[in-house]
């Protein structure tokens, strides 16, 4: 029988998407990091004029010039002198993610993720036939990487880190301090840094703290409408950096990994720039309310503890139940109705907690804890 290629067999289906599969209709959920709203209505209009109007064609590889001047812009505020050649549209974040892999490592390179993680991160290097090492982002820490854990892994094949701030699956945002000591890291291993800040928008206190505008060249940047404009559907993303050469390299890669992306798309995704601005600030008000009611709810369990996340829309909380791992607690949640996501889904460090998305309905959510309470009650036998 003809073999399968090692990078294929190399990867498997995530946790996440296990735990989906497994859930009925019946279930209040919590899983997958999808936001229950619509993009804007602008933005649904502008794509269907501009499928009437003809833009179902081919475009450039690097996208839409317009669009791609807008993405620009709208990071000036962090470095000014960046335009629609610092940028590269792609179908999708987690497209982004996979050319800015292929665009820094060889075989036998490795590159430094966070953990837990996105469970796309290491199957990307996978791909690449290059090596993850996992540095820890720890409850006890606030989900912030520690220098000295750092150093510990980095060596002569280290070639990239990727940093994800706020985090998916913790929350976890960095303060300037904290995010000079990072980039100070990567200065002295001359390391690329890949960024992934696809919630950068969705941020409950203070502003977002990039790694762009430091000053370092040798940094990608991925972002998305996914999350941002509730455009999880459309696929739709991009890379940005103040480095030319790297972009050009992305670009190239585009073109051989999907082409270009979706035409009609990248003008809903323009107008939805230029007519509806303030719509992540919208959601964002509302998540922050859905975040503190999950979070008290959370807290007021007994061996339940959790941080109070200032970004994206999802919390980690640590939860005991004796002789239990997550993915059991998890799947007697899931028989109990409520459908959340394994810690262990995010790899080691990640065992001992639960993910929860908050992207239900504030009733949902209330509805949703009760029923979390009633299950974590009987399992530590305390009903």
């Amino acid at each position: 029988m003809a073999e399968f290629s090692e990078r294929a067999l190399g990867i498997q289906p995530t946790g996440v998407r296990k735990m989906f599969d497994m859930a009925g209709d019946d279930v209040i959920s919590f899983g997958l990091g999808e936001p229950d709203f619509q993009p804007p209505q602008v933005a649904i209009d502008a794509m269907t004029k501009a499928m009437q109007e003809g833009h179902n064609k081919y475009t450039t590889t690097a996208g839409l010039p317009i669009l791609r001047r807008k993405i620009a812009e709208s990071w000036n505020s962090y470095e000014s002198d960046m335009d629609e050649s610092n940028v590269c549209m792609t179908m999708s974040g987690t497209n982004a993610l996979l050319a800015c892999t292929m665009a820094v490592l060889n075989p036998g390179d490795n590159i430094l993720l966070p953990e837990p993680y996105f469970p796309l991160y290491a199957p990307d290097a996978v791909l690449c036939s290059a090596e993850s090492k996992f540095y820890p982002c720890l409850f006890e820490n606030e989900f912030i990487p520690q220098i000295d854990d750092l150093e510990s892994l980095v060596d002569e094949n280290t070639k990239a880190i990727l940093y994800n701030f706020p985090s998916n699956p913790t929350g976890a945002t960095l303060n300037i301090e904290q995010r000079d000591m990072l980039l100070e890291f990567a200065k002295r291993h001359d390391l690329w840094i890949i960024t992934d800040e696809v919630y950068d928008r969705i941020i409950y206190v203070d502003e977002h703290v990039s790694f762009l505008g430091t000053g370092y060249e040798n940094l990608l940047l991925v972002n998305s409408f996914s999350k941002t404009f509730a455009m999880t559907g459309w696929r739709i993303g991009y890379v940005l950096s103040p480095n030319l050469e790297a972009i050009g390299q992305i670009t190239k890669l585009q073109y051989y990994i999907a082409a270009c992306s979706n035409d009609a798309m990248q003008y809903a995704v323009l107008e939805a720039f230029q007519s509806a601005a303030d719509y992540p600030a919208q959601m964002a008000i509302e998540f922050q309310a859905r975040r503190d009611l999950i979070c008290e709810r959370l807290n007021a369990m007994s061996g339940v503890s959790c941080h109070v996340p200032e970004g994206a829309f999802y919390v980690f909380p640590k939860v005991e139940v004796e002789g239990m791992n997550s993915e059991e607690v998890a799947i007697e949640l899931l028989k109990g109705g409520v459908l959340c996501s394994p810690g262990s889904a995010f790899g080691d460090s990640g065992e001992g907690h639960l993910r929860f998305a908050y992207t239900v309905g504030r009733e949902d959510i209330s509805r949703g804890m009760d029923k979390v309470a009633s299950v974590l009650s009987r399992l530590r036998g305390e009903s």
